[in-house]
């Protein structure tokens, strides 16, 4: 099963809210999903983002992609350096 590492919208209209979970790759933006590893609230002051690490990382050693948005989060949280990449 190919994995990919990507946002779930959560947020009502105009409140966006996203978590960031592992799915199948074909599976739809909001549907199902096998874990969720942080959360992402673009609306706060400093952009909010939240990563278990350890979750992560080992789901990137599993062989699951995330998608550019989710990489680029990454980055910032610590978790995904240009050395993992």
């Amino acid at each position: 099963m190919a994995t990919r590492i990507r946002l779930r919208r959560i947020g009502r209209k105009g409140v966006p809210l996203y978590r960031i979970v592992i799915s199948d790759r074909e599976a739809a933006r909001d549907g199902r999903f096998i874990e969720t590893i942080g959360s992402y609230n673009p609306k706060a002051e400093k952009n909010k983002i939240t990563v278990d690490g350890e979750k992560a990382r080992a789901w990137l050693a599993k062989g699951a992609t995330p998608s550019e948005t989710v990489r680029s989060l990454l980055k910032q949280a610590g978790v995904f350096t240009a050395a993992s990449a």
